[in-house]
């Protein structure tokens, strides 16, 4: 699992990249170091970055730089221009611990990691969003090839181009037939698709989503990470039968909008 701790020079950018309120550099250090912790503690082997993106706060988010093909890393073209070094700083990490790269998104071409995820190993779900567009989706599906079926739903404006929304602010798999979603915002084109493939759904109550209720980390088939506040949502996941931990995250989630999905980068499909 690879993650990005948080650099204390570079959190006095946080105004500038959107975030809510200055985040406290020490409080920030110390959530990042219980977050990898718990991690570890599920069983996963952390990879920390240290290759640097210089006053970028928003480097923290490792998910959305890259994503993980069969193939090896393929590094995408955030949508956010501030993060626009960020696939370079990831490419020199993943290089150190001997991963590949499979190809590398160019111009005009965007695309974040929050906007994808596999619904299965030959099945990629993409947002097309104000962080992923039209050509960035077309060098997605050149770059995976025809044995990848690359699905495509237009996400809503919500609060327009300076709020991130991604596909995964609003849903998050947690097995191969259970997610947990925030309806209101699910296109109906993507509800159709979890129903032919059976997948269960697990509600977020309008009241936890800005609280990313909807963004949770799979551990494990139906063991979740998730942040810490959402007590609602905790009680539906685990009368859906889930394993739910928690971690606090107020300096390094909640005033940058970044989940535990966001934090992390996982290494290997499956």
């Amino acid at each position: 699992m690879y993650v990005r701790a948080p650099v204390p020079a570079d959190l006095h950018a946080w105004a500038a990249y959107g975030w809510r309120s200055q985040p406290d550099a020490a409080r920030a250090t110390a959530e990042h170091e219980a977050f990898r912790a718990e991690l570890e503690r599920a069983g996963a082997v952390v990879e920390a970055g240290s290759a640097r993106a210089e006053d970028d706060p928003d480097a923290i988010y490792a998910y959305d730089p890259l994503l993980m093909t069969d193939d090896g890393a393929l590094l995408l073209r955030p949508g956010k221009a501030g993060r626009r070094a960020e696939p370079d700083v990831v490419a020199e990490d993943l290089t150190a611990l001997g991963i590949g790269i499979a190809g590398r998104m160019e111009a005009p071409a965007t695309a974040e990691g929050g906007d994808l995820f596999w619904l299965d190993p030959s099945t990629l779900l993409a947002g097309r969003s104000y962080r992923t567009n039209d050509d960035g989706i077309t060098q997605l599906r050149a770059s995976l090839g025809t044995s990848v079926d690359v699905i495509v739903f237009d996400l809503p404006h919500l609060h327009g181009p300076d709020e991130c929304l991604h596909l995964m602010s609003f849903i998050s798999p947690l097995d191969v037939d259970l997610a947990v979603v925030y309806l209101p915002l699910v296109p109906v084109r993507l509800m159709d698709l979890l129903r032919e493939r059976g997948i269960d759904l697990v509600e977020v109550p309008d009241e936890e989503f800005a609280s990313m209720g909807s963004n949770v980390l799979a551990l494990g088939p139906r063991i979740a990470l998730a942040l810490d506040g959402n007590p609602e949502t905790r009680r539906r996941l685990e009368r859906a039968g889930v394993d739910v931990r928690t971690y606090v995250g107020d300096e390094i989630s909640r005033k940058g909008d970044g989940g535990p999905t966001c934090l992390t980068r996982p290494l290997e499909r499956g």
